[in-house]
């Protein structure tokens, strides 16, 4: 099942983003409000939810962002599913997706359809505890230094290279909610800026690694 609303406006030429989420949309919020004060030059094209309740779809529909509900459940395998939403996001032309929150893994042909193209922001110091509860893990581990990573997605669970990181100190007597807060201002800061950064150019993947130009360097 795909449900759409469309906004009206007109043609931008600046880079085009696409969106997926499946819960609040805090991230989504983060890059709405980039936009809205110049730091992230861009076109938030369209929002895609595999879930109808997904709050971060009152969100995009606040701001006037096209959004469409694509329920992973509809489909017979991963590979049909991720299909469905590589079919929408080409037409839309998007030249940049961002995940903000998707709790689902996407499949090799997805990957391939936009290579180094897909970004996600997770809420460790990757590579260390990724998948979900990553707070809760670094809680367990006893570290005293958590915080927030920004890298491509590959077909590989959180394993892609990283564009920016930024640390967040684990306090005595944290607990899971505490530090994921102070983990979450954290990324609301450096996801724009992240995806801004790979929106300039001047930068290359050799290897596990995302080389930035002389100069230059990743945000974060």
């Amino acid at each position: 099942m795909v449900n759409e609303t469309r906004a009206a406006g007109a043609v931008s030429t600046l880079p085009s983003i696409g969106i997926l989420i499946s819960g609040r949309g805090s991230n989504l919020q983060a890059l709405i409000d980039a936009v809205g004060s110049g730091r992230l030059r861009a076109r938030l094209r369209i929002v895609i939810a595999n879930r109808s309740a997904a709050a971060g779809l009152e969100r995009a529909r606040a701001a006037g962002i096209e959004t469409r509900v694509v329920l992973h459940g509809d489909y017979e395998s991963r590979a049909a599913f991720d299909a469905a939403l590589v079919g929408i996001l080409k037409d839309c032309q998007v030249d940049v997706v961002c995940l903000a929150g998707f709790m689902r893994l996407l499949g090799p042909g997805f990957c391939a359809a936009f290579p180094e193209r897909i970004l996600n922001i997770h809420p460790a110091l990757l590579p260390a505890f990724p998948g979900v509860d990553a707070q809760q893990q670094a809680l367990a581990h006893g570290v005293k230094v958590s915080g927030a990573t920004v890298h491509f997605v590959t077909s590989e669970l959180d394993a892609g290279p990283i564009v920016a990181q930024a640390a967040v100190p684990v306090l005595e007597g944290d607990t899971v909610e505490s530090l994921a807060a102070r983990i979450l201002a954290v990324e609301h800061e450096i996801y724009p800026a992240a995806v801004q950064r790979i929106l300039d150019g001047g930068w290359h993947v050799s290897g596990r690694r995302v080389v930035f130009g002389v100069g230059q360097s990743p945000p974060g």
